[in-house]
């Protein structure tokens, strides 16, 4: 599911205040969509995972794209029984191969 994707079903869901072109994602819509608990938010956050900006109101603001991330990271931390900190590392080592096969990619249509 692409972040575009993903943003239009986060704009449907109830309580969103965000306007329509935000890349940003409250917290409530986080745990609602991704089904994540409000600890394990917090523990993403500690491991220095999440890196959510804050509005004035002191609340949490996250990239859409970590609704895919923290959907990954769930099911590789219940499929694989590993630990929060195990599936991060997965999740980053995953994203990172993506990005270099794009690299290749690109390299070989200019080449």
């Amino acid at each position: 599911m692409s972040t575009t994707k993903i943003k239009q079903m986060l704009l449907k869901l109830p309580g969103l205040n965000l306007p329509e072109r935000s890349e940003k994602v409250a917290w409530a819509q986080i745990v609602e969509f991704t089904g994540i608990t409000p600890s394990g938010m917090a523990e993403l956050i500690e491991l220095g995972w999440l890196e959510p900006s804050r509005t004035s109101a002191d609340e949490y603001l996250f990239p859409c794209r970590d609704v895919l991330r923290i959907q990954k990271l769930l099911r590789l931390c219940n499929d694989l029984e590993i630990s929060a900190t195990g599936g991060t590392i997965i999740v980053d080592l995953m994203e990172r191969i993506e990005e270099l096969e794009r690299e290749v990619e690109e390299l070989q249509r200019h080449s």
